[in-house]
C-alpha cells in the first residue's frame, strides 16, 4: 500500500451472494441484517466489514497475479454484482521484477447509480505486499495484509449496503486497485494500478465525470488514529474535500479523525489527483505498529475502526450537494 516504509507510502515527511457468503463467512454473517437509517440509508455496521476482512484473509496473501488475488478478485466481483453493483474489470500488464516476464493485473471497478453522470470515486487497493519486508523476524514469511490491503475492500464492501440507496444527484463509484505494492526492492515503482486508471480516465474519457475522490487505506487499527495526510491539505482543490470529512466526524463526534496533519505519503491518491486531475484526499491510519509484518492479522484489526471510518464516510457523502 502506499509507498509506506521509507518508500511504499514514501514517508516523505516528518450478496458475495448469500451462498458464496455461507462458504467463505460464519453463520451469522449470511443474515442479512438491515438497520436503515435516516433517509433511508443502510448504517454501517462494523460487525460485517470485519467478517468481510476475516474472510478475505482466510483467502491468504493477495500479491498481484497469485492465486490468491484471482480467488479474491471472482469473490470481490461475484458480491458486488450480488448487491446489484455494475462491475468490470480494467486489465493491464505490469513487469514481474523477478523474471522480468509481463505479469496481468486489473483493477475492478464497482458503479452504483452509473446513470448519474456527476460521480464521487471511493479507492483502495486490493493487492497485498508480496512479502513482510519490514517483520523483525521473518521478513520473507507469510504476509495476508489485514489492515495494508484488506481493511479498505472490506470497508467497501459494507459500504455498499449504503451507498446503494444514496438519493441523487451524485453516483458513486468504488475503483479496487491492483498492484499498488508488487515490490521486491526499493526502486521498484508504486502505484501501478491507479496509475493505469488515471492515464486511462484522461485518454479515454468516460461519459461521467469525478467531482472528487477519496482513497481509504489502512483504516482497521485497534487504536485508530486519522491524521490529516499532508498532500490533501496542500492541494487547493482538495483540501475542502480533507476539511469537509473532519468537519462531518467532527459533527459526529468521532476523535478517531484528528483534525490536524501528521503524515506526507504516496498513495493511490497521488495519480488520481495529479494524473487524472480528479481531486483525491487518502484516509490513511499510518501509526500501525504491525505494518508490513507477519502480524498484520485479523487479531490486530477492529470491526469498530471500520464502523468509524465507514459511518462517517456514509455521512460525508450524504452531505454532498
Amino acid at each position: 500500500m502506499v509507498r509506506k516504509t521509507v518508500y511504499c507510502s514514501r514517508i516523505i515527511a516528518a450478496g458475495l451472494c448469500v451462498a458464496m457468503l455461507a462458504v467463505m463467512l460464519p453463520p451469522c454473517a449470511v443474515a442479512q441484517e438491515t438497520i436503515v437509517g435516516a433517509g433511508g440509508v443502510n448504517t454501517f455496521s462494523g460487525r460485517r466489514a470485519f467478517l468481510h476482512l476475516e474472510a478475505i484473509c482466510d483467502i491468504g496473501p493477495r500479491p498481484t497475479g497469485s492465486a490468491g488475488m484471482l480467488r479474491q478478485k471472482k469473490m470481490l466481483i461475484e458480491y458486488f454484482r450480488g448487491q446489484g453493483a455494475l462491475v468490470e474489470e480494467q486489465p493491464f500488464q505490469i513487469r514481474d521484477r523477478r523474471s522480468g516476464k509481463s505479469l496481468q493485473a486489473a483493477n475492478v471497478i464497482i458503479q452504483w447509480h452509473p446513470d448519474r453522470l456527476q460521480r464521487v470515486l471511493l479507492g483502495a487497493h486490493f493487492d497485498t505486499r508480496p512479502f513482510p519486508d519490514r517483520d523483525p523476524v521473518d521478513p520473507k514469511g507469510v504476509f495476508v495484509g489485514a489492515n495494508d490491503g484488506g481493511s479498505g475492500v472490506a470497508l467497501l464492501m459494507e459500504l455498499g449496503k449504503g451507498v446503494q440507496l444514496l438519493p441523487g444527484p451524485l453516483g458513486v463509484d468504488f475503483i479496487l486497485f491492483d498492484a499498488e505494492e508488487y515490490v521486491f526492492t526499493t526502486r521498484d515503482p508504486y502505484c501501478l494500478g491507479s496509475r493505469w486508471f488515471a492515464r486511462q480516465y484522461v485518454d479515454r474519457p468516460p461519459a461521467h465525470q469525478y467531482r472528487m475522490g477519496v482513497v481509504v487505506d489502512m483504516v482497521a487499527d485497534k487504536n485508530l488514529e486519522l491524521w490529516q495526510e499532508q498532500n490533501g491539505l496542500s492541494w487547493p482543490d482538495t483540501r475542502p474535500i480533507v476539511d469537509s470529512i473532519w468537519k462531518t466526524a467532527s459533527q459526529m463526534n468521532v476523535r478517531e479523525f484528528i483534525p490536524r496533519p501528521k503524515w506526507t505519503i504516496e498513495d493511490d491518491h497521488l495519480p488520481l489527483r495529479n494524473v487524472a486531475k480528479i481531486p483525491t484526499c487518502d484516509i490513511i491510519d499510518f501509526d500501525y505498529p504491525h505494518w508490513h509484518t507477519t502480524q498484520d492479522i485479523p487479531e490486530n484489526c477492529s470491526g469498530e475502526s471500520l464502523e468509524i471510518v465507514g459511518k462517517v464516510l456514509l455521512k460525508w457523502l450524504q452531505s454532498i450537494e
